[in-house]
C-alpha cells in the first residue's frame, strides 16, 4: 500500500492540472466568442415607447405572472398629457368654438381668476369648503350606519329580511327622482343636500359590507367555533377582518357617488359649492368655469380615492395575493 501512495497522489495531481487547463481553456474561449459576437443594438424610442405598455415584471414564485402586473403611472401620465395636447390642439386650430370649449389656457386664467376674485360671491376655496363639508359629511355618516347594518344583514336573517327590500328599492333610482320629497320633508337647507348625498352612499356601502360577509370562508368560522369562540368573537375576528377589502371597496364605490350626487344637491336654494358654481356658470353660458369646476370636482375626487387605496394597502396587505 505505501508503494502505491505516490503514484495515485501523482494522478491525482496530473488530473487536478488538466482540468484546471480545460477550464481555463473553455474560459477563453467564450471571452473570445464574446468580443467576436456583434454589438448589441440600443433599443430605438419608438420601442422604448412601447415597452411602457408591455407586461410587468413576474414576481419571484410565478411562473407567468398575474393578469394587470406592474405599474401604470408612465401610461397614466402619458394619457392625460395626450388628452390635454389634444384638447390645446382642438381649441387652437378652432375646430370647436369657445363658446363649447375653451382652451387650456382660458381655463387656467379662469381658475386664477376665481381662486382670487371669486365667483358667484364666493372664491374657489369657499366653493370647495362648501362642497367638502356637504360630501364628507354624508361620507362619515354612511360608514357609521352602512357598514354595520351590512354587516348585521350579512349574519342576521331578520335583518337582511327588514333592510334588503329598501336598499334594493330605491338603490336604483336617481338622486333626482326623491329629491322633491327629501325637499318636502326636510326643507332646503343643509340637513336636505347631506341627506341626499348620503343616500347615494349608503347602498353601495352597505351592499358591500354585506358581500364581504358572505365572502368569508365558512371553514374560518367552523374553525373559530370549535375553538370556543363566542358568536361576537367570530363578527369581530373572523368576519369583520376578511371583510375589510369589500369593505373599503365600498366605501371607495360611495365617495363616487357622493360626488356624482353632489351636483344634484347644490341645485336646491345653495349660496356657495362647486355644483352651485357650475350650475350657475352653466346659465350664463361661461363655458370656462364649468369646465373648471368639472377639473376641481375630479381632482379632489380622485386624491380621496388614492387615498382610499393607500389605506387599503396598510389595512388589508393580504388583498390580492
Amino acid at each position: 500500500m505505501e508503494s502505491t501512495t505516490p503514484v495515485m497522489t501523482t494522478m491525482r495531481s496530473y488530473e487536478r492540472d488538466a482540468a484546471i487547463k480545460n477550464s481555463k481553456e473553455n474560459v477563453n474561449k467564450g471571452n473570445q466568442k464574446a468580443m467576436n459576437a456583434p454589438p448589441v443594438a440600443k433599443p430605438t424610442l419608438a420601442q422604448r415607447f412601447l415597452s411602457i405598455f408591455a407586461a410587468g415584471p413576474v414576481k419571484p414564485g410565478e411562473s407567468y405572472g398575474a393578469p394587470g402586473q406592474g405599474k401604470s403611472l408612465a401610461i397614466s401620465i402619458a394619457t392625460a398629457l395626450v388628452l390635454i395636447g389634444f384638447w390645446y390642439i382642438a381649441t387652437y386650430l378652432q375646430w370647436v368654438k369657445p363658446l363649447f370649449l375653451p382652451s387650456p389656457g382660458a381655463v387656467v386664467a379662469r381658475f386664477w381668476e376665481v381662486a382670487t376674485e371669486g365667483f358667484a360671491n364666493a372664491t374657489l376655496l369657499e366653493h370647495t369648503g362648501w362642497s367638502m363639508m356637504r360630501v364628507f359629511s354624508a361620507f362619515i355618516l354612511a360608514a357609521l350606519t352602512a357598514i354595520p347594518i351590512g354587516i348585521f344583514m350579512g349574519v342576521n336573517r331578520v335583518a337582511r329580511g327588514l333592510f334588503d327590500p329598501i336598499i334594493e328599492f330605491y338603490r336604483p333610482l336617481p338622486p333626482l327622482a326623491y329629491l322633491p320629497l327629501v325637499i318636502i320633508w326636510l326643507g332646503i337647507g343643509e340637513v336636505s343636500k347631506v341627506v341626499l348625498i348620503y343616500l347615494a352612499i349608503f347602498a353601495p356601502m352597505a351592499l358591500s359590507a354585506r358581500a364581504g360577509v358572505k365572502s368569508v370562508a365558512i371553514e374560518q368560522i367552523h374553525a373559530a367555533f370549535s375553538m370556543g369562540a363566542s358568536r361576537w368573537q367570530v363578527i369581530r375576528h373572523i368576519i369583520l377582518i376578511n371583510a375589510m377589502p369589500e369593505i373599503l371597496t365600498g366605501m371607495r364605490i360611495g365617495i363616487g357617488f357622493g360626488w356624482t350626487t353632489l351636483v344634484a344637491a347644490e341645485m336646491v336654494a345653495a349660496q356657495a359649492g362647486l355644483g352651485f358654481m357650475v350650475l350657475n356658470a352653466a346659465e350664463f353660458l361661461v363655458t370656462d368655469v364649468v369646465i373648471m369646476g368639472i377639473i376641481v370636482i375630479g381632482i379632489i375626487a380622485y386624491l380621496f380615492d388614492m387615498l382610499m387605496r393607500y389605506g387599503e394597502k396598510k389595512l388589508v396587505p393580504w388583498k390580492g395575493r
